[in-house]
């Protein structure tokens, strides 16, 4: 576009040949072109066709944007904010804005001069009936909502304006329809659980029959059964999933609940990643696995502990019954000494250094032949002591 612009020298003003709005409504006639090197807009213009002669009723110069006519003000605007964009937005149209309008362009050249270019563009006004208008609400519940909620339902619908609006409530029983409301907004503050029902619109124009909206069944909730949304339904359905992986990853639910949270989130198919599920799997069986040597261990440990107290037991009990024996052979030999030392009052030691020898000859021998055969029994060894001594 540079190089076409720039083998011709001056700007190139583009626009349509013709344009429709609707009556009472808005419409945008667009004029732009594209900015040259070293050439300024000095001047924008909109004539409209009058009689014979067009008429100025907008300008725009280094002083400002002025309205020529008092018919436009507040209903023309001229977009100033990108360079190269001069297009007319006018609103609420009226029968008689239907014309040809100008647009004309001023640039100063390089060299000093003045260029000039304007394009001339067929405005239609028309009367349009008005479509059968839908209804909408801005709550992300859609038509049931929660007791207590403040919401509106919306009918819209397009044509000339004004546009009335009618809003009807229906019965059972084959009855007619409750004018509720003669608004576009149907308010509920707050909605209740009368309010439940079935609703819809009309929409009137001043050309055109009267349109009707699709019925809508408007149910609102008791607020001690909360609504889950679709988010929430999403996150305890993958919450469900997490818990049933960890308490029995062998179970083979996955794939089908995986698939299920697929279609219930934002983006169909895009469930719990596979790897994921793997991933879990592999944790649990390490952990099970895990606890099982565990338990093993201390299985193992417990019995190496029981045998080793059994046989320090037995040990133990070895020990004492020799040494009962020995204590018996003792006693057996000491019981009379000191009555013998009392009566005689006798303290010599000579008469009975050879009886002690004897004595502890006599229980070595004896503890000898106890570790190589079976004890005896316990009488009899007390008698063989006494008579030893």
């Amino acid at each position: 576009l540079g190089v076409f612009l720039g083998s011709l020298g001056h700007p190139i003003l583009e626009a349509v040949e013709n344009v429709t709005g609707p009556w009472k409504g808005d419409v945008y006639i667009p004029c732009t072109y594209g900015p040259l090197q070293g050439y300024t807009q000095v001047l924008v213009k909109w004539l409209v066709q009058r009689g014979l002669y067009p008429v100025t009723i907008f300008l725009r110069d280094s002083s400002g944007d002025h309205i020529q006519q008092a018919k436009y003000r507040g209903r023309l605007h001229v977009s100033n904010e990108v360079p190269g964009n001069v297009s007319l937005q006018l609103s609420t149209l009226e029968m008689d804005d239907q014309s040809h309008y100008t647009c004309e362009v001023t640039w100063q050249t390089p060299d000093g001069n003045r260029v000039v270019r304007d394009k001339i563009i067929e405005l239609r006004v028309q009367k349009l009936s008005v479509s059968k208008p839908t209804v909408t609400t801005g709550s992300n519940y859609g038509f049931t909502v929660p007791q207590g909620m403040r919401i509106s339902l919306q009918c819209q619908a397009r044509g000339s304006p004004p546009i009335s609006y009618v809003w009807y409530k229906e019965q059972t029983n084959d009855q007619e329809p409750i004018k509720v409301a003669a608004l576009s907004t149907l308010l509920f503050k707050p909605a209740v659980v009368a309010d439940s029902g079935s609703y819809f619109c009309t929409a009137k124009g001043r050309v055109g029959s009267e349109q009707r909206s699709d019925t809508v069944k408007f149910v609102v909730k008791d607020s001690s059964k909360p609504i889950k949304t679709k988010t929430e339904a999403f996150t305890t359905m993958q919450s469900l999933l997490e818990a049933i992986s960890t308490v029995n990853p062998s179970w083979n639910q996955t794939t089908d609940i995986d698939g299920y949270l697929g279609e219930t989130s934002n983006e169909p198919g895009k469930g719990l990643p596979i790897f994921a599920i793997i991933l879990i799997i592999s944790l649990c069986c390490m952990v099970v696995f895990t606890m099982a040597y565990i338990m093993f261990c201390r299985k193992t440990s417990q019995q190496e502990h029981v045998y080793e107290v059994a046989r320090v037991n037995n040990r133990e009990a070895s020990d004492s019954g020799e040494t009962m024996r020995v204590a018996i052979f003792a006693s057996g030999c000491s019981r009379d000494e000191p009555a013998s030392q009392a009566l005689d009052n006798d303290y010599s030691d000579e008469p009975y250094l050879g009886q002690e020898y004897q004595i502890i000859a006599q229980i070595n021998g004896d503890y000898a032949r106890l570790l190589h055969t079976v004890p005896l029994d316990h009488q009899l060894l007390a008698t063989e002591d006494k008579s030893v001594c």
